[in-house]
């Protein structure tokens, strides 16, 4: 049975089994390590996590109002190499996760790519992205790594730019490049095929979140339109479940306009229907899927330059297919947006 695990961006982990399940077609490539660093609070006043200020302090926000379900408990695990932030949602593929992109070290425009190895606890430097960006859309499949589109911008100017990664001999090469740019979009794989949905791009003069739902066939390199995502949004919760493609919270635009929605598209319809809702409306949340539950953790909200009235999720709510029902479970200790884990 294929386990799975939850990472956080700064090193905290939800204890769970997991095992490293390489076959011989996943084969991994010995990558030079990389520390982990030292200070990886190092934004933060006094640089630790608990030397917040208080406007700071009053932002973290851990009370969900959904019932309660097994608590679980979290442990602290190696820090990312450099401190940042707005980097790609981390990727799985034969046991590792893959970092891309974000903002670090004064530009947000990187083109890191960090891999993460479980079971030693080392992140490791792979080849970087060969286009930095921020908000670039990341998924695993059949021994690839692909990124899409992202920002060249603190989240301005969506980009097209599209790529593959071959694990096996740790190489990017060009794909077929976004029908139109955007990023903080979604990306998940259904039937082999890579679905993009939502994001922010420029339809006008100005930056807008857009329900734009593509899909790219790796096998021809090439890219189809599907019905869009009711409701356009961006920084949303995404997976695949049961042949089905479920998106989950986001904004509409800026995160003073979180949204609860959560819509399920079922393929063989081209339509979306209507789920059950996130507890916590939130976007810039990681949405994981583990036990045939969907975890949804950290994200933000709030008012842009008012005092009380921005707030940084620590929450982590879990969703059951089955009935169609949430439920809570112990918060992350540190509450953040962005958080990442394995598809």
């Amino acid at each position: 049975m294929r386990r799975r695990f939850m990472l956080s961006l700064a090193g905290s982990v939800l204890l769970a089994d997991r095992v490293l399940a390489q076959s011989a077609h996943q084969h991994v490539p010995l990558l030079p390590e990389a520390a982990s660093s030292t200070e990886p609070y190092a934004r933060l006043q006094g640089g630790v996590a608990h030397h917040l200020s208080a406007d700071q302090e009053a932002q973290r926000s851990f009370n969900s109002p959904a019932p309660a379900g097994p608590q679980g408990r979290w442990s602290s695990r190696a820090a990312l190499p450099i401190p940042r932030s707005e980097m790609a949602w981390a990727t799985e593929w034969a046991g590792r996760l893959h970092v891309i992109g974000g903002y670090g070290e004064g530009r947000v425009d990187r083109g890191y790519h960090h891999v993460y190895n479980p079971p030693t606890n080392v992140w490791h430097h792979a080849a970087p992205l060969p286009r930095g960006a921020n908000h670039v859309a990341v998924v695993a499949d059949r021994g690839r790594i692909y990124a899409f589109g992202g920002f060249i911008e603190q989240n301005r100017n969506p980009d097209s730019h599209a790529y593959a990664y071959e694990v096996a001999s740790d190489r990017w090469t060009a794909i077929a490049p976004l029908p139109r740019p955007r990023g903080a979009a979604a990306a998940v794989v259904l039937d082999a095929h890579i679905h993009l949905i939502g994001g922010a791009s420029s339809p006008v003069d100005e930056r807008a979140s857009v329900g734009w739902h593509e899909v790219y066939d790796p096998v021809a390199d090439r890219w189809s339109r599907r019905k869009p995502l009711p409701g356009a949004r961006d920084h949303v919760g995404c997976l695949a479940y049961g042949g089905r493609i479920h998106v989950i919270g986001g904004r509409f635009n800026t995160f003073e306009y979180n949204t609860d929605l959560h819509h399920v598209y079922l393929p063989e319809r081209n339509t979306w229907e209507l789920l059950a809702p996130l507890p916590t409306p939130r976007s810039g949340h990681g949405l994981v899927l583990y036990r045939d539950r969907f975890f949804a953790m950290g994200g933000e909200g709030g008012i842009i330059n008012q005092p009380g009235q921005q707030t940084v999720f620590g929450q982590m709510e879990s969703y059951d297919p089955k009935t169609n029902r949430w439920q809570s479970h112990a918060p992350m200790p540190t509450p953040r947006r962005r958080a990442i884990g394995d598809p």
